[in-house]
């Protein structure tokens, strides 16, 4: 679907539920975006089919499998559509072994490109903790910045709000 220079995103699809299953029970993911309740296999094909699926059939977009040149998933960017939240915004999350090597950074500022120029979106936000400070170093590098802090719903946590600078 999107090619970087390292990287090839494409949609998720059920064959994609081991890699879902241990990126959804990584620590940093439990720690800085919350259990899914991704338990099993079963969990993780639901998971994708309610999701990410869902979203490229309702929305046109969603989180893609963010991939080595050689097929290799390394993570997920893309957008997504929350309740809660007025804008579409972008997100990621790589498995340890494929972070701090540029892939996030480099897939966020592909997926916002695309965003704009292909889904003619006009406002790209993104959300995180105040804890997660490589999030919110990707984000500044792709062109975000803090805007202000807000709840998706009333007793959920306090996030930080980016949006196009």
């Amino acid at each position: 679907m999107l090619q970087t220079e390292r990287l090839l995103l494409r949609q998720l699809d059920l064959n994609d539920a081991e890699f879902i299953l241990e990126l959804l029970n990584e620590s940093a993911f439990l720690r800085f975006i919350g259990d899914k309740g991704v338990k099993t296999l079963s969990d993780a094909r639901s998971y994708i089919l309610k999701g990410p699926m869902d979203s490229y059939g309702q929305h046109g977009f969603g989180m893609y499998a963010t991939c080595l040149l050689d097929g290799t998933p390394a993570g997920i960017c893309g957008l997504v559509k929350r309740d809660g939240l007025a804008d579409v915004d972008v997100g990621f999350a790589f498995l340890p072994r494929h972070r701090s090597k540029g892939y996030a950074v480099e897939s966020a500022a592909a997926v916002l490109a695309h965003a704009k120029q292909v889904l003619r979106l006009q406002r790209i936000v993104a959300i995180t903790s105040h804890e997660n400070l490589g999030s919110i170093a990707v984000l500044e590098k792709i062109g975000l910045k803090f805007e202000r802090t807000i709840r998706l719903a009333e007793h959920s946590p306090e996030l930080q709000l980016f949006g196009p600078a």
